[in-house]
């Protein structure tokens, strides 16, 4: 089928160029390749992606929080690491038969979730892959590192400064999930 709408193109562009000029005698063959030359080059290409759209304004959703929650294989040594090694606050517990099967975690106005893995994918997966979680601070970035240290946690990578104003380090949790807690910037 798309041989057929290719001819019917030629042919209309044929029709066109015989009504703009005559064809001479004898001149038939030459004006025919020049045709074809002009037809190449005014062939339109296809145009780039259409941009995306832009932003609502106003935008049509306004959240004032994002908060992660992330399953965990051992909730109580999980508690245990934010509270004592990254220094986090411990908010809410919620239990399940007189067991606590999560965990509210908040640094200032940040807010993280914990629970218990039920282990229903299998107790073999990896947490944390394709996942990383930012904190921005108005704290001085070397002393919060240096008391993560010194509270017994692991640095990834210890404090930076980064090419677009901040200063940054990192660490993983028990279960894999990586922070990067930064300076504003």
């Amino acid at each position: 089928m798309a041989a057929k709408k290719k001819g019917k193109v030629k042919k209309a562009a044929s029709r066109k160029a015989s009504k703009k000029a005559p064809a001479k005698k004898g001149m038939a063959k030459k004006a025919s390749s020049k045709k074809a030359a002009s037809r190449k080059s005014t062939v339109k290409k296809p145009t780039a992606k259409k941009a995306a759209p832009k932003r609502r304004s106003p935008e049509t959703l306004w959240a004032r929080r994002i908060t992660a929650g992330l399953t965990v294989g051992d909730l109580q040594k999980s508690i245990a690491w934010y509270r004592d090694v990254a220094g986090f606050f411990v908010g809410e517990l919620w239990s399940q038969d007189g067991k606590v099967q999560g965990a509210e975690l908040l640094a200032g106005s940040a807010r993280l979730f914990i629970g218990q893995d039920d282990w229903a994918k299998g107790r073999d997966r990896k947490k944390g892959e394709g996942l990383r979680i930012h904190l921005e601070t108005a704290q001085d970035i070397d002393e919060i590192a240096a008391g993560i240290k010194a509270r017994g946690g692991k640095l990834d990578s210890e404090p930076a400064d980064m090419s677009w104003g901040s200063r940054q380090f990192s660490l993983t949790d028990p279960d894999g999930f990586k922070f990067t807690i930064s300076s504003e910037g």
